[in-house]
This record gives structure tokens, C-alpha cells and sequence, in this order.
């Protein structure tokens, strides 16, 4: 039997979008989201100390990703840029970021952003 290690972190940022390319009403127009981005880490073993990762080096990696969307206009911050800033591509950006900021190819990530309290959007690694 193969064991798996979780760890998880929410923080909450807000950034601005308007969708493009379709009809989606007031949604194509500038508008705010207070959105929840959901973390959560996966692997097999832990290191030394017994961390999947240390917390407070996730949550300083996580706060440097959200610095660059934190109260942005998505639309305008690439890789977003002449495409449709959607959750899911919204998820799949910062987890890409997250990957980046971590340097842990050992861990398995799955980004969750929450538009709201009932939708959600996600992406994850293999």
C-alpha cells in the first residue's frame, strides 16, 4: 500500500476581469471577484523534518504568486492577454505560478479557484 500525504492552503484575493469572445451579458463587462484560491499539495513521502513542504515557505510562495493578481485587471496581466480570462484558466495559472515559486517537481498540485461560494474551477498535475 502506497501512502499520500496532503497539505492545503485557502487564501482569498480579489482581481477584475471581463470576459471576451461570447454573449455573457454583464459577466463582458469590467467587473470584481472576490475569489478563493485553494491549494493542495499531494506526495508520497516527506523530507527530514516530516514536511510534504513547509508551511510557511508554501505560504510565502503563495502570497508572491497572488502579488501579481491581487487587485489586477486580469485581462491586462499576461498570459491572459487576448484571451478569455476564465476560472479555469485562472486555476490553471496559478497553480503553474505556484509550480514555479515551489521548485518541487517531487509534488503533485491541484489549484481550486472559487468565484464564489458555490463555483469553483480546478487544475492539477499528474
Amino acid at each position: 500500500m502506497t501512502e499520500t500525504f496532503r497539505l492545503g492552503l485557502r487564501k482569498a484575493f480579489r482581481a477584475e476581469h471581463a470576459l471576451v469572445g461570447g454573449h455573457w451579458g454583464a459577466e463582458n463587462q469590467r467587473h470584481a471577484h472576490d475569489y478563493v484560491w485553494e491549494v493542495q499539495l499531494r506526495t508520497s513521502g516527506l523530507d527530514e523534518h516530516g514536511f510534504l513542504v513547509d508551511l510557511v515557505a508554501l505560504q510565502e510562495a503563495v502570497t508572491l504568486v497572488l502579488a501579481r493578481y491581487q487587485d489586477a485587471f486580469l485581462n491586462d496581466v499576461e498570459p491572459f492577454r487576448g484571451l478569455n480570462p476564465s476560472l479555469e484558466r485562472l486555476a490553471r495559472q496559478l497553480g503553474l505560478d505556484l509550480e514555479e515559486a515551489l521548485n518541487a517537481p517531487q509534488i503533485q498540485l491541484e489549484s481550486i479557484v472559487w468565484e464564489n461560494q458555490d463555483a469553483w474551477a480546478s487544475w492539477s498535475t499528474s
